[in-house]
This record gives structure tokens, sequence and C-alpha cells, in this order.
């Protein structure tokens, strides 16, 4: 019978054989940690905190689209848009993604039986002398060979299971890292947004105080000509004109360093992208966040799966140690066809094969194999500390964020009752003085209380566009509605 026939159907025949199943699955099996106690409840305030007016806690909370389109500035949008596209940290994100998902495969390979083709040829000189020949002459001779092996772990115990559940597990824990990486980028981006902003707004009205300056420092030099006034009043209308300008230059500095930090999310240096002119008042707050219930945010927000994929996959590397500690078994069927010549390779006299369990089993490794279960055992309990950390760490941040929020809007509410009165006790105070009812030192002291109202107006108005961002991305309030993102959560089967 040539090699086609009789040596194929054996292999075929040890193929078949070597199907064979592991008998058990040592080690503890996941279940998903319970939720924290403050999960059940339908708040994430503490006792005192301000309520921010606007937001809803609802058990499925859904944004209208991407998140950051509820801000009504198409300039934000494009930029959101751009980053997710450009970003090399998006693009570490994604390639370190594929290669855990590469090796997740390459593991889940090794629960298969393996097959491989053997072919080969070589010279070789017998030494017949040695084996009592007499004086025979030593021939060299031509070996032609070619050949299978098959290959197959039972897996008795289940250890390559549990490495292929740990690998599976550790490419879900990179899938949720990557979505985080998307979020925290489109959060950033919006806060630099909402940084240059407020900037921009701070500038303008400084720049507005500035031109209301000038205007008293002319109607001052104008009383003084009169004889209405020292010249001394003229240098103090000089100096609250320098000291309003003195304003500006930090000013311009920071909104500079924020466009350039922009640019950097973008994935662009700043000499190749400049950053829009991004208006704050153009830009609307939401008059409804959704927000999801605690218990909601512990399934959905990325970080927090991530770390809950960690405890899964140490908690399979335990199943992995504990294997190592009993016996293991395989089955290898091999199949050759050797001969001096090709012309005689095929024939049923050159085949040879071989087929048989081979057992190994651990009995003495110094502790080492235990030391190993052990530590995985503590290192599954790290894991488990880590989650409970981030999830406290997730609460006490949207905590943290819809306090800001409630202070914020009652921050803005008096500070625009301090301005508008300012500002009507400003252009009293310069209406008096043109008729010469009023003092210098009156108009200026309201000039400048007016002044700083404005800008703690603005920069509150700045803060809280802000903390709405902060409050979107800590609560990953649907952000897999962003536009163009592909979804990377999906687990590896």
């Amino acid at each position: 019978m040539s090699m086609s026939n009789r040596g194929l159907s054996r292999l075929a025949t040890a193929g078949s054989v070597l199907v064979l199943g592991a008998c058990t699955t040592v080690g503890p099996n996941f279940k998903r940690p319970e939720p924290p106690a403050g999960a059940t409840s339908e708040s994430y305030a503490m006792a005192g905190d301000p309520q921010p007016a606007g937001v809803a806690i609802s058990p499925d909370a859904r944004a209208a689209g991407p998140w950051w389109e509820a801000f009504g500035s198409p300039e934000l949008n494009a930029v959101v848009r751009q980053a997710l596209a450009d970003s090399p940290t998006l693009a570490e994100a994604t390639a370190t993604l594929a290669r855990t998902r590469a090796e997740a495969d390459a593991v889940r390979g090794r629960q298969l039986p393996e097959a491989t083709l053997d072919a080969g040829f070589q010279r070789e000189r017998v030494n017949v002398q040695a084996l009592g020949f007499g004086n025979f002459p030593n021939p060299t001779v031509s070996l032609f060979s070619i050949g299978g092996t098959v290959d197959y772990d039972l897996d008795l115990f289940g250890g390559r299971k549990r490495a292929t559940e740990e690998a599976n597990a550790k490419a879900e824990a990179e899938a949720r890292r990557a979505d985080a990486a998307y979020l925290a980028l489109s959060g950033n981006v919006a806060l630099q947004v909402m940084r240059i902003a407020s900037l921009r707004a701070q500038i303008a009205a400084v720049e507005s105080v500035i031109a209301d300056d000038r205007t008293v420092l002319d109607m001052v030099q104008r009383a003084e000509q009169a004889g209405g006034e020292p010249k001394s009043a003229i240098a103090t209308s000089q100096a609250q004109l320098a000291e309003d300008e003195s304003l500006l230059p930090p000013l311009r500095r920071e909104v500079n360093t924020a466009r350039h930090q922009l640019a950097l999310l973008v994935g662009k240096t700043p000499a190749e992208w400049a950053a829009p002119d991004f208006d704050l008042a153009r830009m609307t707050a939401p008059a409804a966040v959704p927000v999801s219930l605690p218990s909601t945010l512990v399934r959905n927000r990325p970080d927090i799966l991530a770390a809950e994929a960690d405890l899964h996959a140490a908690t399979a590397a335990i199943g992995v140690a504990t294997a190592e500690l009993y016996p293991n078994l395989s089955l290898t069927a091999t199949f050759t066809q050797t001969a001096s010549n090709t012309s005689r390779l095929t024939r049923y006299g050159s085949s040879g094969w071989n087929i048989g369990p081979q057992l190994t089993a651990p009995i003495f490794n110094g502790g080492r194999l235990r030391a190993d279960r052990r530590a995985a055992e503590e290192d599954a309990k790290v894991s488990f500390a880590r989650y409970q950390q981030t999830v406290l760490k997730a609460f006490t941040q949207v905590s943290d964020v819809l306090a800001a929020l409630g202070a914020g809007q009652q921050w803005i509410e008096a500070l625009t009752r301090a301005a508008d009165a300012a500002q009507t006790n400003a252009n009293y105070a310069q209406t008096a003085y043109r008729l010469g009812a009023g003092t210098l030192l009156a108009m200026t002291d309201a000039q400048r209380q007016y002044s700083r109202a404005r800008r703690a107006l603005i920069q509150a108005q700045g803060q809280q566009f802000s903390d709405l961002v902060q409050l979107y991305a800590a609560t990953a309030t649907d952000w897999r509605a962003q536009a163009g993102v592909p979804v990377a959560a999906a687990p590896a089967s």
C-alpha cells in the first residue's frame, strides 16, 4: 500500500483518537463581583451636597447622539471628530488591543491538536565496524524521509482551558481600556475647548474694561482742562488703565498654551494646525443632562469594566497554576517514510509509525508549583481590591462633579446679580461724575468693581461648561454614540 493510502489512513485514525477532551477544570470559576452598597442608591450625593438643576438620574440614561453635540458648537464637534480620527493615543490603544487579541488567539489554539509535516534529506557515513562487522568498509548512504506528527494535550485538569480563559479576559480588559481612551480623549478635547472659550471671553471682557478706562481717562482729561480736576487725577486714571492692560498678557499666554495642548490632543503640531476661535457666548449649556444610576454606572464605565476583566484574568490564572500541580497526559502519533532513494520512498516497506500516550507528573519541585498557586491567589486578591478602589473612585468623581455643578449654579446666580448691580452702580457713578455730582474716586471704584464682577461671572460660566464636560465623561453617558468611533469593547470569542 502506498504512503497516500496506508500512511494517511493511520494518521487519520490517530487523529480521531486524539479528540478526547479534559475530564475536569480545576480552579475557581469567575463570578462577577457584586456592586458596592452605594450602587443600590438612586443618588450619588452625600448628605448636604448641593443638587444641580437639570440633571436627570434614570436607569437607562441616553444622550441624543454624541454627548458633545449637546453644547451646540459646530467647532467643538469638528475638533472632537478630528481628534478621534488622528490621535496617536488612540492608535496606540487600538494596536495594543489588536496585539492582545492575537495573543489570545494563540493561547486558544494550543487547546487543539497540533499536526506537523516533516521532510528531510541527509548524507550519512555508517560506521559498520563499530557494529562488529570486521573490516568491511564504512559505506556512505543517502537517506530521504517524509512524514507527519499529530500531538494532542488531553488537558485532563483544564489548565489550557483556564489559560485560554485568562487570555480572553486580558483581551477584554484591553478592549475596555481602549474604550476608556476614546472616552478620555473626547473629554479632554472638550475641556480644552471650554478653557479656550472661557479665556477668550475673559480677554474680551478685559478689552471692554480697558475701553471704558480710556473713556474715563478722556473724561478726566477734559475735566482737568476745564479746571474741575487736579493733574493728579489724570495720573490716577492712567494707573487704573495700566493695571487693567496688565491683565491681558497672562490671559493671552494661557490661551496660547491651551491651543497648543489642543493641537497635541488632535494629533498635530502647533505649526501645522490652528484651533478655531471658540466663542463661549455661542455655546449653550444643555437644559437636561441624562445620568445613569450608580448600579448602571458599574456596568457601563470602561475603567470599571477593565478592572473587572483584570479580576477575571487573575481568577483564571489560579486555575492555570492549580493544573500544574496535577499529572499531564498527551497523545502523540507519528508516521514516517524513510528510504535511500526517492523511488522507494513511497513503498510500504519504507514506512514506520508510532502512537501512544505520554504522562508527566510533578514529584519534587522545591514547593515552586504550590508557591505559584499561592501567588496567583494573592494576585486575585490584589485585582479585587483594585476593582473596588476603581468603583469607589468612579462614584466619588461623579459626586464631586455633581456637587460642583450644584455649587456652580448657585455661584453663577450670585455673580449675575453682583455683575448687574455693579454695572448699574458704575453707570450711575459715571453719569454723576459727568454731571459734576460725583467724584473721580467713586467712579473709579465703581468701574473696578464692575470689571471684577464681569470677569468672575465669565470664569464661573466657563467652569460650568467644564463641569458639564466632566459629568458626561465621568458617567460614561451613552459614550458609544460617538460618531465614527469603532466599538472596541466587543469581547474576544
